[in-house]
């Protein structure tokens, strides 16, 4: 006796859906360039630092990620101020000077 599945166009679709964002590839250089504070007297910053795939969606996105690696050098991120690609770190290598992918 040979039994049948019967599988609906909706789950099917979301299995395809499914399979289809595993395949792609991830944001492979994905940048954030940051402003933060840090200490008494009080010391302002500007960096970039490269971050991972889900941080790449937002600024907002990324916020967590840029927070927790920049603390361990004693900072508060004050904000994150844009998310590019590889194309943008030339134009701001020298304005992050020592923060440049320092973290």
């Amino acid at each position: 006796m040979t039994r049948r599945i019967l599988i609906s166009a909706p789950v099917v679709l979301l299995a395809a859906l499914l399979a289809a964002t595993i395949a792609a590839p991830a944001r492979a250089d994905c940048y954030a360039d940051y402003k933060a504070k840090k200490g008494d007297p009080l010391q302002l910053s500007y960096g970039v630092i490269q971050l991972s795939g889900g941080a790449c969606a937002s600024p907002r996105a990324a916020a967590p990620e840029v927070s927790r690696r920049i603390a361990k050098g004693g900072w508060t991120l004050l904000t994150v101020v844009s998310i590019f690609g590889p194309d943008g770190l030339n134009q701001r290598k020298a304005s992050a000077g020592a923060n440049f992918l320092r973290y």
